[in-house]
């Protein structure tokens, strides 16, 4: 049994993709049980490589009644409390990093400024074994009964610093809405309002406002038959990230280099004014607050641009795969 811990939330399971994969890769044989919180069941589905999922609502007692796990991995954080969660399973070894508050010296020493998905990577690497970290694709879920093809504006972020100004991306909405996109408003239950407000601002339909009506599979399978999404540093942009779904991602405080999308993808562009000195409160951060709606409107072009031409590169692929070999000499 392997037993990984990553109790957080959306965009925290999708950045962990590549080490769970290259956890079932170096343990072939072994269950994998993974904790995380019972909402991500959807999600953890998706990842592909999870045969059991222990439910974990953030840090604190386990409540691991199982045998000894032979091997319990930490990518939940640096400890001590995770540290400290994954040991009350009693596991034969763990798999973290060096955290002597938690009395733990083995593992690589943590990195605050670090690409989270290389952060995990890294950690497993100095175990030896060996992630990609480019394997950040989730299964693609069929859309049921949502709607495909359209433009997911989603304006919530958990921290209000976060949440781009709900007039821009309103003005943004519209605009797209006059190009023929067909825009909906996702959130939470608790940023329905702010949701609502963008919609209104935009001039779109009430059914255009999906915050607090998709459950986070609903939600997945939005995005993944989605024609753009736009969205601040939030779960949302991990998604388009795992479906390939062009989108455009806006950040503050925190950088892209620390969660934005590979840069070698131009499908997907995360903009960024920075760094700026934190602001004061709830207000928006200063770097967010520099992006404006030309700027967003640019990234739109560019990512639909760069979609359109890997769209066509993949449809040349199969015909040029299919051209026979040149003869190749006995030598």
């Amino acid at each position: 049994m392997i037993l990984v811990l990553r109790a957080l939330g959306v965009g925290d399971l999708a950045t962990g993709v590549p080490a769970l994969r290259a956890l079932r890769a170096a343990y072939p044989g072994a269950e994998l049980a993974l904790a995380a919180p019972r909402w991500l069941a959807p999600l953890v589905e998706l990842v592909g490589v999870v045969d059991r999922q222990v439910f974990a609502d953030g840090l604190g007692h386990l409540g691991w009644s199982g045998p000894p796990p032979a091997v319990a991995v930490n990518l939940h954080g640096r400890g001590p409390q995770s540290h400290r969660m994954l040991a009350g399973a009693r596991p034969r070894r763990i798999l973290a990093f060096a955290n002597g508050d938690a009395g733990w010296h083995d593992g690589p020493p943590w990195r605050a400024e670090e690409h989270e998905v290389d952060r995990w990577c890294r950690m497993l690497g100095w175990y030896g074994i060996p992630a990609d970290r480019t394997d950040l694709a989730l299964r693609r879920p069929g859309p049921g009964g949502l709607p495909t093809g359209v433009t997911v504006v989603h304006p919530g972020a958990k921290a209000a610093q976060r949440r781009w100004p709900p007039d821009r991306f309103a003005t943004v909405a519209r605009e797209l809405s006059g190009r023929g996109h067909r825009v909906v408003v996702t959130g939470s239950p608790g940023e329905r309002d702010i949701a609502a407000e963008v919609a209104g601002r935009a001039g779109l339909p009430a059914d255009a406002v999906l915050a607090g009506a998709t459950d986070v599979g609903e939600l997945a399978a939005l995005v993944a038959h989605a024609r753009l999404v736009l969205c601040g540093d939030t779960g949302v942009g991990h998604l388009a990230t795992a479906f390939a779904t062009p989108s455009v991602l806006l950040f503050g405080p925190v950088p892209p280099a620390w969660w934005g999308p590979p840069p070698d993808r131009p499908w997907h562009e995360a903009l960024w004014v920075g760094p700026r000195p934190v602001g004061d409160g709830p207000a928006v951060h200063p770097a967010l607050a520099e992006l404006d709606v030309a700027a967003v409107l640019a990234a739109v072009d560019r990512v639909t641009a760069a979609a359109r031409s890997r769209a066509v590169a993949g449809r040349l692929v199969p015909a040029q795969a299919a051209a026979p070999e040149p003869a190749r000499s006995a030598g």
